[in-house]
């Protein structure tokens, strides 16, 4: 029988997700300047969003496979513990070695290939990194306190995205060169991957130190789970549970298709829109494209910022679903004003406005779908929920292009579309059905 997960401390729940703050600034970093760097070592345009298809490809093979291993992994270490370790040490090296695609003297098409095995490794470490966090909160922490769990995870993963976006803008702010030969990634950005690195490497150690994981025995009497099994390593069948999930797991996987194919037009496109629409530019090569792409880190702290005050403002909804829709709603209209300023400033509210949206969907799906879930499964059931994020990425990055060309190339129309897809994304939610897959017991002393 299962008996109820206590309540958690404020730091315990800090503590289990912390880690996720390095994380973070990695994908940060990844986000604000994969374009960036693909467009300075000589890609089209138009093909940008091809190199957008590889780091939900990854996430789509990879996460599946981090969470069922690690629901049947138990060792000294822990059982998400070491997969946090292995993807974190790949990441650290290939984030000293992706930023420099373009300074091994290599001819443009080497250049580029060695960018795009760089990109595979980190957005695999990432992914390794980053999905036991997730799987964390939902092993270790109740179902009243899971919604301030992911709000804290929510909280400390914009931090680390705020540290990934300002960390160029910054070191141009104290003198490192944020321009450089044609080719060659700025110094500005190649160091700001070496410090996330670093950051990276620290809160892995904080990770280890705080963080002690259930043994086999706790965890099978927090879930419900036949003791004798808790550690059977039974053969996966996907088939078998992609037909028990629980009907959250596929209306809430409609929601991400929506939200994730617009914030994949955001991360390819605001680079070439706000270059074209306020810097007047789309040459690669000159400092006025640069200098848009280092205010493309301040929007997207900008959003990083409106997602940690509106992520306070969530938990005071009565309604899950009302607080989903507000906030897709709200980041429509952000993503809608873009192509109305061509004021630099004036962009801060759009972007302010497009992290609402980003709040809700860091916190607000995963809340839903483990409240549904019963113990045994968790990893492998998030892990399968990673492709609702990357399956939908991996379609607008594939079609991205040709939507592109049906604008005629105006990068700034895309940010538009993101905004219609989020609309889609808010009719979506009223399909959400909220269900509780781990009964609540009352009376515990009943189990002892």
């Amino acid at each position: 029988m299962k008996t109820n997960k206590p309540d958690l401390g404020f730091w315990k729940l800090w503590n289990l997700s912390f880690g996720f703050f390095g994380v973070q600034i990695a994908y940060a970093l990844q986000s604000a300047n994969i374009s960036r760097i693909f467009a300075t070592l000589g890609a089209d345009p138009h093909s940008l969003s091809y190199f957008w298809i590889l780091p939900p490809l990854m996430g789509i093979i990879v996460q599946p496979i981090v969470g069922v291993a690690s629901d049947r992994t138990w060792n000294r270490l822990g059982r998400r513990l070491p997969f946090l370790l292995l993807g974190a040490l790949i990441a650290v090296i290939v984030m000293c070695l992706l930023p420099n695609a373009g300074s091994f003297h290599m001819e443009v098409a080497g250049a580029m290939i060695f960018g795009f095995v760089a990109l595979m490794f980190l957005d695999t470490s990432i992914n390794m990194a980053m999905q036991p966090f997730k799987m964390l909160v939902g092993d270790m922490v109740n179902e009243k306190q899971k919604g301030l769990a992911y709000s804290i995870q929510s909280f400390l993963c914009n931090a680390g995205s705020l540290v990934g976006y300002l960390a160029p803008i910054i070191l141009t702010a104290i003198g490192i060169s944020n321009v450089a030969p044609k080719g060659v990634v700025p110094a500005s950005v190649t160091y700001s991957f070496y410090i996330g690195a670093a950051i990276l490497i620290l809160c892995v150690i904080y990770s280890f130190a705080t963080i002690k994981e259930m043994p086999p025995a706790e965890y099978a009497r927090f879930h419900g789970i036949d003791p004798t099994k808790a550690v059977k390593k039974e053969k996966f069948n996907l088939v078998k549970l992609l037909k028990e999930a629980p009907s959250t797991f596929w209306t809430v996987g409609l929601v991400q298709f929506f939200c994730w194919s617009a914030f994949l037009f955001m991360w390819t496109y605001t680079n070439g829109a706000i270059a074209g629409s306020v810097w007047g530019t789309t040459d690669v090569a000159s400092p006025g494209y640069q200098e848009a792409g280092n205010w493309v880190g301040t929007l997207f702290a900008v959003q990083a910022i409106g997602s940690v005050i509106w992520a306070v403002v969530i938990p005071r909804f009565k309604s899950l679903k009302t607080a989903y829709i507000v906030s897709l709603l709200l980041g429509a209209a952000g993503f809608v004003s873009t192509i109305f300023f061509a004021d630099k400033y004036l962009l801060f509210i759009s972007y302010f406005l497009i992290g609402c949206a980003w709040a809700a969907m860091l916190a607000l799906p995963f809340t839903i779908l483990t409240n549904s879930l019963k113990g045994g499964n968790m990893g492998a059931y998030l892990g399968l929920f990673n492709g609702t994020i990357c399956l939908p990425q991996i379609v607008a990055a594939a079609l991205g292009g040709v939507i592109l060309n049906i604008f005629g190339g105006n990068q700034s129309y895309m940010l538009v579309t993101a905004g219609l897809l989020l609309v889609a994304g808010s009719l979506a939610v009223c399909f959400i059905k909220l269900s509780y897959g781990e009964k609540v017991i009352e009376d515990v002393e009943e189990l002892v």
